[in-house]
């Protein structure tokens, strides 16, 4: 393990069902970077995120987390009930209790401010992995694992949601590791992009990633175009107009 690294792997394996999901996994996450792990369906993305926080024990090597490392968890999808009436601010609260401050603290950051008093069952699908996102910040996390956090959004969803996740690390210096589908939007919010396919077929910054035969082999040649457009239209929306930014991004 390095010595700046939160969390890090030395050639991590990990068997599900005796079938050898990952192998030969190392990595190091410093702190406060984002980092973007892609590959196939199948491809051990979501297998990761759950070794990283202790969810499945390795098979082979480890997995070393700094002392008391704060850890912030979005799950790929979180069913609850529609017929159970429970209030924002009550799901916040399951399963230990917390005061009204540190709710209203984490749903501000997740911008959501004024979602407490409404049932879950009634939010849209943004509004709820919003939710989900303040409560894996009420803890202040040094490091934030998102699991395909925007599936089922819309492009333009997406893109703000991302962008959140980005305020969020501004805010609270974080580190953020997430797993998305969203190739070209989610890597150009990236420090480093990880690809991975049962093993790390590359990794680097997203345009070294973009080009890499690696990760063309996997997803084709339009990616790379792709990315280098949202990395122009990304870089408009900040220094312009948003809702033209959005615009742009439906249509990517």
């Amino acid at each position: 393990m390095t010595p700046a690294a939160l969390v890090s792997t030395r050639n991590l394996r990990i068997d599900v069902n005796n079938r050898t999901v990952l192998r030969d996994v190392n990595i190091d996450i410093a702190p406060g970077e984002i980092v973007t792990v892609v590959g196939p369906n199948g491809s051990g993305k979501s297998t990761l995120l759950r070794a990283l926080i202790g969810a499945i024990r390795p098979a082979d090597g480890f997995v070393r987390k700094r002392a008391g490392l704060r850890i912030g968890y979005v799950p790929q999808k979180l069913a609850i009930d529609g017929a159970l009436p429970m209030t924002v601010r009550r799901f916040l609260s399951l399963p230990r209790r917390i005061d009204n401050a540190t709710a209203a603290r984490a749903l501000e950051q997740a911008g959501v401010p004024d979602l407490g008093p409404r049932q879950m069952a009634d939010l849209s699908g943004g509004q709820f992995q919003r939710v989900l996102l303040a409560r894996a910040l009420m803890e202040r996390p040094e490091l934030l694992l998102l699991d395909e956090a925007t599936q089922g959004l819309d492009q333009p969803g997406s893109a703000a949601f991302y962008r959140q996740i980005e305020e969020v690390r501004r805010e609270l210096g974080c580190a953020v590791v997430m797993v998305s589908h969203d190739l070209h939007v989610v890597m150009a919010a990236s420090d480093r992009v990880l690809c991975i396919n049962g093993h790390v077929c590359c990794e680097g910054a997203p345009e070294t990633v973009a080009s890499a035969p690696e990760y063309r082999a996997l997803f084709g040649t339009g990616t790379r175009g792709a990315l280098a457009l949202y990395r122009h239209e990304h870089s408009h929306r900040h220094d312009h107009d948003h809702d033209h930014g959005h615009d742009h991004e439906k249509s990517a």
